[in-house]
């Protein structure tokens, strides 16, 4: 669930539609609803350059709705992805995330290195069901994904792999408020040590007297804890979401470029119903 920048706004949307709708709830049984649903509004993201930046910005950026309740591609609150098995106790999804691209000369610690290009990721997730209340009001997930980071350029390059397993908690009508879903998140995220260098390493020719040179390594990346709340009503959707990051005993946390061991971010967002499909699924979202 990454957010990160510059005024790449078709990132800024990927960003904010993974943290707010990656995080959601079931009914307790299945229901007909539409194949497809379509929508669109404005929201508000903030959040640093990069984990471990100084420099915070907040954008406001559309928002997009889409869920699309297909029998293998798959679009809602828990994200886009395409089901290739799926059991009581456990499914295999893909899984998406998303930078965006930081202007070094926008940021003291990095003024004089090259530009931060944007990348996607992409990869297998197997979530196990732990437990769920009989009505499927709550349930707990444990979410393994396992993604492989490539840049946003004219020749894309891959820059090694990103794992962040975590636990999922997510309730369905909490505090007795009909139609609302809360969910919470956490868990340590691991990258390689191509990913960390990616972000962290500093060459010896950018190399300054308050910035020395840098190798990072691979392991540990921090953790997070990943809140969020919505809400889906007959004429539009509201939805919010905020994370706390810390980097205490990552691998690069010494790095020259890391001037801060611990961040809040967030988002807000408003989306008003488009149209949906005719056509009738059962479905449990």
């Amino acid at each position: 669930m990454s957010a990160h920048y510059q005024t790449n706004i078709g990132n800024l949307i990927v960003a904010m539609a993974l943290c707010v709708a990656s995080i959601g709830s079931a009914p307790a049984h299945a229901e007909q609803k539409p194949l497809w649903e379509a929508g669109l509004g404005i929201g508000t993201v903030m959040f640093p350059d990069y984990r471990g930046s100084d420099v915070t910005h907040a954008y406001p950026i559309p928002v997009p709705y889409v869920v699309y309740r297909g029998p293998f591609l798959k679009a809602d609150r828990d994200g886009v992805r395409g089901r290739f098995f799926n059991s009581e106790y456990a499914e295999l999804n893909v899984s998406v995330n998303a930078t965006v691209p930081i202007n070094s000369d926008s940021n003291s610690a990095r003024k004089g290195m090259p530009d931060l290009r944007s990348t996607v990721e992409i990869g297998p997730s197997l979530d196990w069901h732990l437990w769920h209340a009989s009505d499927r009001h709550v349930k707990l997930d444990l979410q393994l994904p396992l993604r492989a980071p490539i840049t946003v350029e004219a020749s894309p390059k891959p820059i090694g792999w990103v794992f962040s397993p975590h636990f999922n908690l997510d309730i369905i009508d909490p505090f007795g408020r009909k139609g609302w879903n809360f969910g919470l998140a956490a868990g340590p995220m691991y990258a390689d040590r191509k990913y960390h260098a990616y972000f962290y390493s500093i060459a010896n020719e950018f190399a300054t007297a308050s910035r020395p040179a840098y190798e990072a390594n691979g392991g540990y990346s921090g953790t997070q804890f990943i809140a969020a709340l919505s809400k889906r009503l007959p004429k539009y959707w509201v939805g919010a979401y905020m994370r706390y990051d810390t980097l205490t005993n990552a691998a690069f946390a010494d790095s020259p470029l890391v001037k801060r061991g611990s961040y809040l971010s967030g988002g807000v967002g408003i989306a008003w119903m488009i149209g949906q499909s005719k056509i009738m699924v059962e479905s449990q979202d």
